[in-house]
């Protein structure tokens, strides 16, 4: 039977010294460094068309704003 993370922690991390989890940490985040699996999830991330919208508007945002014939100080 597979634990969990939270279990792992609790049953065996949380009853090690402060530097051996701190050196345990350490191992885990050179591991993952290591690895050619993907941690961060990008399905958050604006795509290209998503930016080209975004400036689309934000500049015909910015004219109505600011018109032409205004003069800026």
């Amino acid at each position: 039977m597979a634990l969990t993370a939270q279990e792992v922690f609790t049953e065996t991390v949380r009853t090690l010294s402060p530097s051996e989890r701190l050196r345990l940490a350490a191992l885990i985040l050179q591991d993952l460094a290591q690895s050619d699996v993907a941690v961060v999830d990008r399905s958050e991330t604006w795509s290209e068309q998503d930016q080209r919208d975004l400036t689309a508007v934000s500049l015909r945002y910015a004219a109505e704003l600011y018109p032409e014939e205004q003069e800026l100080v």
